[in-house]
């Protein structure tokens, strides 16, 4: 009984005693993330040299998991494929709350002179390809791995108890439905997720917004059919060549012309396209693939069909066919209002003791997608964007994620480290979050 009444006066503390506590809090947190910094940059740089496509992050899961069992943290692999859970238990009651980051790489071909940089190359879609973290994931993953250690060497006063899910195939957005299938959040259950995504913002900024932050994201897919025939007697066949070029350009119109676009921004766009083995052949058919972007419910039930009647009808009139697969499976990436609210001081604390000349700012919705936002749908969570362009470059003019000259300026790892630790902190302590 004298536990319990402890415990309840605990949670009852007043404001000043609570900021006391956040204070020992982000003190021990600062000087532990400052310790740890060596080791956070020879992890991502790393990981980094060995990057891995999605599905394939066998090597990262192993490095991941190694490190916390090292941190005495409890570990569970080949969850969603190759993810990796952890979860650590505080040494006092309280709630649970999840930090996420991805782990996997992109089919770029580095173009960055680092000595780090990856040499690494693969077979994918039948071509051979440089691979290389183009997004920035090894940066995600040694940032949480330092979150982990800053807290497990604190768990004896962890209010709570904090899951680290290292993610999979976020490229591919899977990856998140298999680790949420396999249970990542389940046993223990957390109420909140956090998790933060390195773009081309001034370094040690963060970048977020309550609502809609980014798009629901799907995938497009057409082949077109027409007859092969000899390249110097094309009418004797039909060109799904240009039947598919009329098609890129009419795509362009479910965009500009088929929907409302005062409504909410939307992109389709065609990425790849490959026909053809011999220049004076016209090919039986050419395939195309692409993307498909919207932040409103109503466009992500009418794009696709509007990308199919565009494509079906352009090709039936050169008497080509094309069968059209289109959907948009993802979900828009929303920041609970509320949670935004209550950790707003957390970031803004965070990023006023980092890099001199960071910021905090609101961000403007972005038609990237992230499959963060299935966590989302399952429990109020949090996803924000770090600065990692380095002083005196203009963002405007950095490479973006997706680029082989993407470039993360590794000061923002112990911002990083620093932001993960501290959500999961100051969520746990809060007063108005029962056990």
């Amino acid at each position: 009984m004298r536990l319990s009444i402890l415990l309840a006066l605990t949670a009852a503390l007043p404001l000043g005693a609570q900021a006391s506590t956040s204070n020992a809090f982000t003190a021990e947190v600062d000087r532990r993330a400052a310790a740890i910094s060596d080791s956070v940059v020879a992890w991502r740089r790393d990981i980094h040299e060995h990057p891995e496509l999605s599905t394939q992050e066998t090597r990262t899961a192993a490095l991941v998991a190694a490190h916390l069992r090292r941190f005495g943290i409890e570990t569970r692999t080949g969850v969603g494929g190759t993810g990796v859970v952890g979860v650590l238990k505080g040494g006092r009651p309280g709630p649970v709350v999840a930090l996420r980051a991805d782990m996997d790489a992109l089919p770029v071909t580095e173009d960055v002179d680092v000595p780090f940089r990856s040499r690494v190359r693969v077979q994918y879609n039948g071509q051979e390809v440089g691979v290389m973290h183009a997004c920035g994931h090894d940066t995600h993953v040694a940032m949480l791995l330092g979150a982990a250690e800053v807290l497990s060497e604190m768990r004896q006063r962890l209010p709570g108890t904090v899951v680290f899910l290292f993610q999979p195939a976020e490229e591919s957005l899977g990856g998140a439905a298999g680790m949420i299938r396999d249970g990542a959040l389940e046993n223990p259950k957390p109420s909140a997720v956090f998790g933060i995504h390195v773009f081309p913002y001034t370094v040690g900024s963060v970048v977020y917004r309550p609502g809609g932050l980014m798009a629901a994201g799907g995938t497009l897919r057409i082949v077109v059919r027409g007859r092969q025939t000899h390249g110097a007697i094309p009418w004797n066949g039909i060109d799904p060549i240009v039947v598919a070029s009329q098609i890129v350009l009419g795509l362009q119109t479910v965009v500009s012309r088929q929907i409302d676009l005062t409504a909410s921004p939307a992109i389709v766009t065609v990425a790849t396209i490959n026909g053809g083995v011999r220049s004076n052949i016209i090919p039986d058919s050419v395939v195309m693939t692409g993307t498909i972007r919207t932040f409103d419910e109503t466009q992500r039930q009418q794009i696709p069909a509007l990308v199919k009647r565009t494509a079906e009808s352009i090709a039936a009139a050169s008497g080509a066919t094309a069968a059209v697969e289109a959907s948009v499976a993802g979900t828009i990436t929303y920041n609970d209002p509320a949670l935004v609210e209550r950790m707003r001081p957390t970031v803004e604390r965070v990023v006023a003791g980092g890099i001199p000349g960071a910021k905090v700012l609101p961000g403007p919705p972005t038609t990237t997608s992230e499959d963060f936002s299935l966590y989302q749908q399952k429990v109020p969570g949090i996803f924000m964007f770090l600065g990692i362009t380095p002083g005196g470059t203009d963002p405007k003019l950095a490479a973006p994620n997706h680029s082989p000259k993407f470039y993360a300026d590794e000061r923002a790892l112990p911002i990083g480290v620093k932001l993960l630790a501290s959500l999961a902190l100051d969520y746990l302590s809060s007063p108005s979050v029962s056990p």
